[in-house]
């Protein structure tokens, strides 16, 4: 039996703009938030980027692409769970069955412990690249060891430091610098983000890799920009200065991005119309 059949609900509510061809992109929901710590929610964001979705407009003059004329797949969501480890399991299995398609794939979340799941689905010299205003490099949180807040360290312990690429974080505790300094993990700070040379630092970063991993934690935007996140930290970047490192990864093969931590509560529809334009750009920008 595929696991496909097992886990998803099969409750697509993406409209596919053309359902003619195979699709150019797979997509499925991670509706999980259960090791949330701040404002839970984050559950219900990946309906809430289908919905802002299907109301924005997906023609990308800049990459001459209009998704209106490719069929875009949405499996639904995932199946109910609160106990961590099974949806990281569940969502291990699933994303392994969805890589051997050699398709986009677009995980819509949910919060960011799910990502332990899903990238490590990937073989070992997938590149990983995260933006996000935290490291979640703790050894755990709230006595619990795998959640939103330590998922990364768990990769790492798992997958090893050699191919992460980590953006933008700007809170953190004592304990994750000393981590990210004993694994010699590559950063790109919003300083440089500010400066104006966050483009290129991703492109010349993701040029070590022939195959990429993306995912992105909504709080790494200011507050301004994403009020709707599960945990918002001030003095973040801008939409624009987002944008700007999205296109900058043009030139490389993106096998998987994932878009977490959206959370519909606290959201002004701004977050939710962020994630939908992420998830159409970086679509347009897989197309050939």
């Amino acid at each position: 039996m595929s696991y496909l059949d097992l886990y998803m609900n099969k409750a697509p509510l993406i409209i596919p703009p053309n359902e003619e061809g195979e699709p150019v992109a797979i997509v499925f929901g991670i509706p999980f938030d259960s090791t949330h710590s701040y404002k839970p929610g984050t559950r219900f964001g990946p309906d809430a980027i289908r919905d802002a979705f299907n109301n924005i407009e997906i023609f990308h003059p800049q990459l001459g692409v209009d998704l209106e004329s490719v069929n875009i797949e949405d499996l639904g969501n995932t199946k109910h769970t609160v106990n961590v480890s099974e949806m990281t399991d569940m969502v291990n299995k699933i994303t392994g069955e969805l890589a051997k398609k050699n398709k986009l794939l677009v995980i819509l979340g949910g919060e960011h412990s799910l990502t332990y799941g899903t990238y490590t689905a990937f073989p070992k010299d997938t590149g990983y690249i995260v933006f996000d205003a935290h490291y979640d490099l703790r050894d755990g949180y709230a006595d619990v060891h795998l959640s939103h807040a330590a998922y990364l360290r768990r990769v790492v312990e798992k997958h090893g430091a050699e191919n992460i690429i980590h953006v933008g974080a700007r809170s953190f505790v004592k304990e994750e610098l000393a981590f990210l300094k004993e694994h010699n993990i590559k950063t790109i700070s919003d300083k440089e983000i500010r400066n104006g040379d966050g483009p290129k630092l991703v492109k010349d970063a993701l040029s070590n890799f022939s195959k990429t991993y993306v995912s992105i934690d909504l709080d790494v935007l200011d507050p301004a920009f994403a009020p709707g996140v599960g945990n918002p930290e001030a003095v973040g970047i801008t939409s624009r200065e987002m944008f700007d490192m999205v296109y900058a990864m043009g030139g490389s093969k993106i096998s998987c991005v994932d878009i977490v931590e959206l959370n519909p509560t606290y959201d002004n529809g701004a977050t939710a119309s962020l994630a939908a334009k992420l998830m159409s750009t970086i679509i347009a920008m897989s197309i050939k």
